[in-house]
């Protein structure tokens, strides 16, 4: 009889640097991960990280492609619990930032790979920006779905109260301001829906 780990297949060399990496550059930031630890965390070692990407700048765009990935499963799953119900998927997407936000674990890859990666031209920027831009789309066509007249008005509160909460909660604590989050956003949500909407 054979045990279940004995059958669990074995991930490649390239997810478990990915793996490690992410972990690394949530713990330690991009800078403070080196290579080395990176690949000793994978169980893998330099030679083999290289092989598989040309330089640490082309790992952090893979774990930036990794982290936008999770998103779109995110928001598919918002879509399969409230089918053809705008208002109710932007409200539950508001209780899962909030839920996130409250968290122990409350960093925002995207987000803190922004604040480190100081310099314009570094290929990181690129997917952060289409990455935010696509989250932003997205949360408009949720707005319109909700009947929202304004609905790139009440994306864009969104979206600057949810970074707004964010560095809050790192400053303040989870008792801090952000601890009303779900309750404000849903307030504006709400008012907005009440002065725009559509009957």
């Amino acid at each position: 009889m054979t045990t279940d780990f004995c059958n669990k297949p074995r991930r490649s060399a390239r997810e478990r640097i990915v793996e490690a990496a992410r972990d690394l550059f949530r713990r330690h930031g991009l800078r403070g991960a080196g290579v080395e630890a990176i690949a000793d965390a994978a169980d893998s070692n330099k030679m083999t990280l290289y092989r598989h990407f040309s330089s640490k700048d082309e790992l952090i765009v893979e774990c930036l492609h990794r982290a936008g990935a999770e998103m779109d499963g995110f928001w598919q799953e918002l879509e399969s619990a409230h089918p053809n119900d705008g208002l109710g998927q932007l409200r539950a997407w508001v209780r899962a930032v909030a839920d996130h936000l409250g968290g122990d674990d409350c960093s925002c890859e995207m987000m803190s790979a922004a604040v480190q990666l100081t310099d314009e031209a570094h290929p990181g920027r690129l997917v952060i920006r289409k990455f935010k831009d696509a989250q932003r789309d997205r949360v408009v066509e949720l707005c319109r779905r909700a009947g929202v007249a304004d609905a790139e008005l009440l994306c864009d509160t969104l979206l600057l109260l949810i970074e707004g909460a964010r560095v809050a909660r790192q400053s303040s604590g989870a008792e801090g301001p952000n601890a009303r989050f779900a309750e404000i956003v849903d307030a504006a949500i709400l008012s907005f829906a009440g002065k725009g909407a559509s009957r």
